[in-house]
């Protein structure tokens, strides 16, 4: 996970916060609030339950691919997978490379 996310965005790993792994900076505007939030290229958090990834792309506009990498759950902007075993890797990685462009 590491090396597909590292080579898509041309960033080193970093922690953010306790659990989670970020690549990259970015500042976005809050729809809600209107106010700039820093958050991160993409990152993911190894957690007891899955795998969370966040890829900064709109999961809706992915629904074919969706289909493809094998068994997950999704959120607003998140991917959720239990094992890497459980999905397409190839699917995946051009999932990965899509969110940083």
């Amino acid at each position: 996970m590491v090396q597909l996310m590292e080579k898509a965005t041309k960033e080193r790993p970093a922690m953010w916060g306790s659990s989670m792994i970020k690549f990259g900076n970015k500042r976005f505007k809050s729809p809600a609030s209107g106010r700039g939030v820093d958050w991160f290229k993409m990152g993911f958090a190894p957690r007891k339950a899955n795998i969370s990834l966040y890829l900064n792309l709109s999961l809706q506009q992915h629904a074919d691919a969706l289909e493809q990498p094998g068994r997950h759950k999704t959120s607003v902007g998140s991917l959720y997978i239990n094992k890497l075993a459980d999905i397409n890797l190839a699917v995946l990685e051009k999932m990965i490379k899509t969110a940083d462009d």
